[in-house]
């Protein structure tokens, strides 16, 4: 009956990080900075691998569209984020719902996006023979269209579950934009379908893509303590040792946020978590992609070089 009289909730409010405002222009200018290293790094990446032909292989393939989905992920989040250090932090409920399903895609697609990568890094290292055949082009883009495809069906399942919540009057988030978890606590009506749908689409597409690495990797990993030579070894290794760091980031803060019992840590350190992988993350990636990579690096010495002959 409560729920019948109430007024729909047109507005969300976002608590942010502080209500400082020293701390809030520290934090504004931080992510700022972040944000631009973000744009940067990723769009430095698809162009990169785009302009240069040695880098037209599937490992490199998948690496453009996770630095995709990397910028599109972030730019959902960081930009309102520094505008609500700016003014007042609020959301309309269409931009919210806008904000969790675009997220929830773009997160689940690289969750994905990942797992492909390992497979193709175990392929390449554990069956070498075969790795032209396995990871043709034909089958590079069905695993790529795959991953997007997943990531919109958890995208569409998991906003219909939230507009199914009712809110009421001033709903609050505590979190610094819109996510599942954090807007399930101030709804109004049962929850119990939209907790089931977050459970069920971490564990069932979460876990299965983790799986997918895990595996991946405990056969590259035997494959290279096979190998006699220490150099054999650590060329291996070098090939998929950024993306293991990669994935170690992605993996372990997505698991901290969404899979551990909720009272198991207080709210700021859910978001301080949820900055590492909303924000931090997106930014580390096509560094740790740049720096470690000896492919990468002299693909941009050549194209350089080129681009500096052109001009003189």
């Amino acid at each position: 009956m409560a729920e019948s009289n109430c007024t729909r909730a047109t507005e969300f409010s976002l608590t942010g990080f502080t209500e400082d405002p020293v701390t809030q222009v520290i934090l504004f200018l931080m992510f700022l900075l972040t944000y631009l290293v973000t744009i940067l790094g990723n769009l430095g990446t698809m162009a990169l691998i785009r302009a240069s032909p040695q880098l037209h292989t599937p490992m490199y393939y998948f690496l453009g569209n996770l630095a995709f989905v990397d910028l599109c992920s972030s730019t959902v989040i960081t930009p309102k984020m520094l505008s609500d250090f700016l003014s007042k932090k609020g959301i309309p409920y269409a931009g919210c719902m806008a904000q969790v399903f675009i997220f929830d895609l773009f997160g689940m697609t690289e969750c994905f996006l990942l797992a492909m990568m390992a497979y193709d890094r175990y392929v390449a290292i554990c069956r070498p023979l075969v790795y032209p055949l396995v990871m043709s082009p034909k089958c590079c883009f069905q695993l790529v269209v795959g991953s997007y495809l997943v990531g919109l069906t958890n995208g569409m399942g998991q906003t219909i579950g939230m507009s199914n919540l009712s809110f009421c009057g001033a709903s609050v988030i505590d979190l610094f934009f819109c996510d599942i978890s954090p807007l399930i606590s101030p709804s109004t009506s049962d929850n119990t379908l939209s907790h089931i749908l977050l459970r069920t689409s971490a564990s069932l597409f979460g876990v299965s893509s983790s799986l997918v690495v895990l595996v991946s990797y405990v056969a590259i990993i035997s494959a290279i303590l096979s190998i006699s030579s220490a150099e054999g070894k650590c060329k291996a290794f070098s090939t998929c040792a950024s993306h293991l760091t990669a994935v170690s980031i992605f993996y372990g803060t997505s698991f901290f946020m969404y899979l551990k019992p909720s009272s198991d840590s207080s709210r700021e350190e859910d978001k301080w978590a949820a900055v590492l992988y909303t924000v931090v993350t997106p930014m580390l990636n096509p560094l740790i992609y740049s720096l470690r990579n000896k492919e990468v690096k002299e693909a941009l010495r050549r194209l350089t070089k080129i681009k500096l002959s052109s001009t003189s």
